[in-house]
Parts: structure tokens; sequence; C-alpha cells
């Protein structure tokens, strides 16, 4: 459980949460203290035996706990609750609107299927890893503390598009995409993105690939443009888009670029960084249906 999910909002729904969960027979509650505390906690659950992690928070949180799950190559699987500010990976497992009481009544029945899982320089993602403006709105929206949920995003967003300044980029692995000036580039598992843009309308967990998609820089009105299309998931149709369904791909950058990782903000080792998608790599508790 990440105490500063949602802006703390986690705070107010905690005594009700925990009593759902007490309901079913789950006591072993642990807290983060600390940014990046998720993966600890997990690894030390994984090595203690537990089969089933329940994230607590939001896209990090679950993002940084998979991360753990994946490396350790235990087979351990993953539910959420979520209390984030975006919330994308819940909007995949179809759990968004859930009560606590509900979500926790789909653990105890452990009933689990398995997701693909993204890859990024050595780490591992359920959602998505963007670049340029999509990790500049990021870097943004960090700062912004008087705001929360979807709204966090938009105003982040709005801002940056009269400000970016783009990204060079050249691409292999993606038919009709090789060098340019991109305003953003999105490498999607779910469909979702920063709440409330269907950045990847197209995308499924369960299909084996990512799907990948450029935005060709241009002027504000043009960007003012496409930010209104992504929230509404019609910008594939756009002239400035180039989108693909692969199973993997390479990204070279003229500096080392910062990354959209699970709502998480990284720095890329290289100029070079690889991407690919693996196929049903997670064990997940996800609403009946949810990926039909």
């Amino acid at each position: 459980m990440n105490p500063a999910a949602g802006r703390g909002g986690i705070r107010a729904k905690l005594p009700s949460l925990l009593e759902a969960f007490r309901n079913q027979g789950v006591v072993n509650v642990l807290y983060t203290s600390a940014p990046g505390e998720e993966e600890d906690l997990a690894r030390r659950a994984i090595v203690d035996g537990i089969r089933t992690i329940v994230a607590v928070g939001g896209d990090g949180t679950c993002g940084r706990i998979a991360d753990a799950i994946m490396q350790s190559k235990s087979g351990c699987q993953l539910a959420v609750v979520p209390i984030g500010t975006g919330n994308d990976f819940a909007k995949t497992l179809r759990v968004d609107g859930y009560a606590p009481r509900q979500i926790a009544e789909l653990v105890t029945r452990g009933v689990t299927t398995r997701i693909d899982v993204g890859s990024a320089d050595g780490h591992f993602f359920l959602n998505s890893c963007g670049f340029g403006f999509d990790a500049s709105v990021l870097e943004a929206s960090n700062k912004i503390r008087f705001l929360k949920g979807n709204a966090v995003y938009i105003y982040a967003a709005l801002r940056q598009l009269f400000s970016y300044r783009g990204i060079e980029v050249r691409a292999s692995g993606v038919p009709g995409v090789k060098r340019g000036p991109m305003l953003m580039i999105t490498v999607s598992n779910g469909q979702y993105l920063g709440g409330a843009f269907r950045i990847a309308p197209h995308a499924s967990v369960v299909d084996g690939k990512l799907d990948v998609c450029f935005f060709n820089d241009s002027n504000v009105v043009e960007r003012m443009r496409l930010f209104l299309g992504a929230m509404r998931g019609t910008h594939l149709e756009m002239p400035s888009v180039t989108s693909a369904s692969v199973p993997q791909l390479t990204l070279s950058f003229a500096v080392r670029p910062a990354m959209e990782m699970d709502g998480e903000l990284r720095f890329a080792r290289s100029k070079t960084v690889e991407l690919r998608c693996l196929p049903r790599a997670l064990a997940v508790i996800a609403a009946p249906g949810a990926f039909s």
C-alpha cells in the first residue's frame, strides 16, 4: 500500500479498504514509506512465499511491483486497488469502477489470467512507455499540487503544448517510420495514458504485441488537434500520426532520453532503447470478461 497514492487521497479511504480485505481474511498489509520501496517489499514477500500481491495505489505502484515480480521469475500474481492519479492499468483490468469489497472478493476467489508485459531498457512495464512530450508532461505534472485525478495530466499537457520543443528519433522495426523530429512516441501495452487519454485505442494486453504511435512535430494548432484527438481516441486517423502493432522495436535518440514508464519518470541508460513484448508473462486478477 502506498499512503501517498492519489496525492494522499487514500487516507480517507483506508479504514473501509482494510475492513473489506479483513472480511475476506486478508490481513497482511505492508506500507511504503518512500518512493520505490514497493519493489523491495514485493521482493521480500515473494521470498516469503506470497503468491498474490495486491497493489493499493496508482500506475507507478503497480509498475514497480510488476517489475519485481518479473525480475524474480516467481509466477506471483498481481491485483490492484486503484487509488492513483490516472489508474490506467486498473482500466485495463476493468476494476477502475470496483469498490474495495469487490476487488477483495476477486482476490480471494483467485481467478487469474495471464497478460503481456512490455520490456524497455532493463525494466518491465504494464501499460506504457513514452518519449518526448509524454515524458515532459509527466515531469511537469509532478510539480502540480493544486489538482488531483485526470485534471493533473490534462492541465500539464495543455501547458506543455505551447512550450515543448520536440525530439529527434530514428526508429527500426516499425514499418513506414525512419527518422525525423517528433512531438511524442508512445509504446503501449494497454489502451490508456494519463487517465484521460485513449492513446492506443486498438491495443490489447493479450495479443503479443505493443502498439507504437509516432506523433510528428507540428505547430500549436495541430498540437491542439492531436491533444483533443488523443482524448477521444481518434488521433490515429490524423496525417501527422503513424501507428503500428509490433512485437519489438528499437528507438535511437540524439541524447539519452527521458521516459515515461507506467506513470514514472526514468532516464534511459543510453541513446538507444530497445523495447519488446513478452507474451502472457504476468498473472493478474481482473474483472470477469476484461480481455474478451
